[in-house]
């Protein structure tokens, strides 16, 4: 059944609302779940204060760029669901990741987390992360275990968050990476241009030339002057 325009109007300005509000936002390929599957996918993600939502991929697109965000189309092939996570980043995230494992009609697409638009390969990363409630957990307990715990603990997160960082690299666009030369060479040929300005002797203006050519003139004349006056002096005196 066709929606009216008041009725996409009304969708579009929600879900401008959800992007805007949300922490992180994953995109799903759903075809294939049945009702009962999209029913129980639905209540799981309300648990963990995350919400999916289906419509139409241009409205999905529009939303998106109402945030300032630019949503890559290979992201948005097929019927789409968006998940909202609005008070944990990972929450939503990790339901369905977990949902997707037990369930391959799932998949995952990509996604925006931290205002970035990053794609499955991120999702997935970022998935295996401990989450809010899981880390607390963690640094509760230990505290009261011994300090090699510890510290295998941290090292452990920061394993995660550098395969978090490697996936998102290997997603930047290779125009980023053109777009990383320009500016470097522009700065080689500043450099250049300053090499050869220093190498430049610095002539001296026209008018200080002369002026300096003036001078020393009048001095060359002084000086020839001095000897004849002295001669006419002592001429003058031995006549007296």
């Amino acid at each position: 059944m066709a929606i009216t325009k008041q009725q996409k109007d009304e969708i579009l300005k929600e879900l401008i609302e959800k992007f805007g509000k949300s922490k992180s936002v994953v995109f799903a390929d759903y075809r294939g779940l049945d009702v009962a599957g999209v029913s129980d996918l639905r209540g799981k993600l309300r648990e963990k204060e995350a919400e999916m939502k289906v419509a139409k991929k241009t409205l999905i697109n529009i939303a998106a760029k109402e945030n300032n965000l630019e949503l890559d189309p290979s992201v948005m092939e097929g019927p789409v669901a968006a998940t909202f996570s609005y008070e944990d980043a990972m929450s939503g995230l990790k339901v369905l990741f977990n949902f997707s494992k037990e369930n391959d009609k799932l998949k995952l697409l990509g996604g925006v987390i931290d205002g970035k638009v990053v794609g499955p390969d991120v999702i997935q990363e970022y998935a295996k992360l401990p989450g809010r409630e899981e880390l607390l957990a963690k640094l509760i307990g230990s505290m009261n275990a011994p300090v090699s715990g510890t510290v295998g603990l941290l090292g452990n997160l920061i394993a995660g968050f550098v395969r978090v960082l490697n996936a998102y690299k290997d997603t930047k666009p290779a125009e980023e990476s053109a777009q990383e030369e320009v500016p470097k060479a522009e700065e080689k040929e500043e450099e250049k241009e300053k090499v050869e300005a220093a190498d430049t002797p610095v002539e001296a203006p026209k008018e200080a030339t002369e002026a300096a050519e003036s001078a020393e003139a009048e001095a060359e004349a002084k000086s020839a002057e001095a000897p004849e006056e002295k001669a006419e002096a002592d001429k003058e005196a031995s006549a007296e």
